[in-house]
């Protein structure tokens, strides 16, 4: 399921949350949506599962017989919150017959179901044990698979990783590989920047609700104003801010007594640069490093950069809605054209 948003723009009273953003998560492919709080993420997000209207612009669903649609049914797509809304004193098993139930599946599809992502998450002992003795890690596996139990073509996850220790974050990854490998369309949100820049095909990064970029991981390098940086040890003691002033350092920090980091532009001279340094300074080693996901988000916030390939989430809406029970819902002042 291919997903096309095209100049969305979404307000809440004198707020705007999303405004005139366009972009395409392609079939089968893991899309990561990221930005600050407030950066309009979560609006974007429950436009695409029909909890909300854009105001202007459009969204579309395209499937692989090219037919297209403005909404997804219930059954065609899985939403995990960030926060947690599945029932505490239900036993685990019972709950996610019930979650399949609700998207069309058959009892015992929702059992057999259930059952294998329970135990692929090391959880088939505890089926019948009530959600709210798990501890908070694991009632974050149960409620991934109540998102995608009934196998959806594309599934929405607000923070997946929250919760899980370094060795569930893997276990999740390994999830989030297999839908992709069924072809199933993901869409996520997280902070976890180092697991994302592992996972995501593509990435949207947004801040003031617009796109500040948008791509893979080589074109978002590529159009961002941050380029390498490099660190430094020096045989004495140094100060970062002795190389604030040379040209092309965008911003330097101290790492150790004698050594420092050097944030560069993207347009510097490398060779230029080291030359200059090696010339003037007892370097004793150094190592330059691409610029990370991390790295390129937090100067993207910094330098305010503008979308290329081409939340304010403060709208007060509870994420806590569990998919399939939502129904669309508007402010009062909304323009918007039903689907």
């Amino acid at each position: 399921m291919q997903v096309c948003v095209t100049n969305a723009s979404k307000s809440y009273s004198t707020v705007k949350a999303v405004n005139n953003l366009s972009f395409t998560v392609d079939s089968g492919e893991i899309f990561a949506v990221l930005g600050p709080n407030g950066a309009g993420k979560s609006s974007t997000i429950r436009m695409l599962i029909g909890l909300t209207y854009a105001d202007e612009g459009s969204i579309a669903f395209i499937d692989s017989s090219g037919h297209s649609s403005s909404t997804l049914s219930s059954q065609q797509f899985g939403y995990l919150p960030e926060e947690r809304g599945l029932f505490q004193d239900t036993t685990i098993l019972k709950t996610l017959i019930y979650m399949g139930q609700l998207k069309d599946m058959t009892k015992e599809q929702a059992k057999q179901s259930a059952e294998d992502w329970l135990e692929r998450f090391d959880l088939g002992d505890r089926k019948h044990d009530q959600l709210r003795t798990l501890s908070k890690g694991n009632q974050q596996k149960v409620q991934l698979i109540s998102a995608i139990i009934h196998n959806p073509a594309v599934a929405f996850l607000d923070e997946p990783f929250s919760g899980l220790d370094p060795i569930n974050q893997e276990k999740v990854i390994e999830f989030l590989e297999q839908l992709k490998s069924k072809g199933t369309t993901i869409i996520l949100s997280a902070h976890q920047m180092s697991l994302v820049e592992k996972l995501a095909d593509r990435f949207l990064l947004m801040n003031n609700g617009e796109a500040a970029l948008y791509g893979d991981i080589d074109n978002i390098r590529t159009h961002s104003a941050l380029g390498s940086s490099i660190e430094l040890t020096l045989e004495n003691h140094c100060e970062h801010k002795e190389f604030e002033s040379y040209q092309g350092v965008l911003r330097t920090e101290q790492i150790s007594d004698n050594q420092v980091s050097l944030s560069l532009h993207k347009d510097t001279s490398l060779p230029n640069l080291l030359q200059t340094l090696l010339q003037q300074f007892p370097v004793t080693t150094l190592q330059t490093i691409q610029p990370t996901l991390h790295d390129i988000y937090l100067n993207s916030l910094r330098e305010g950069s503008g979308a290329t390939e081409s939340d304010n989430d403060s709208d007060g809406m509870d994420d806590a809605l569990t998919a399939g029970l939502a129904q669309p819902i508007e402010s009062s002042d909304a323009k918007r054209d039903k689907p």
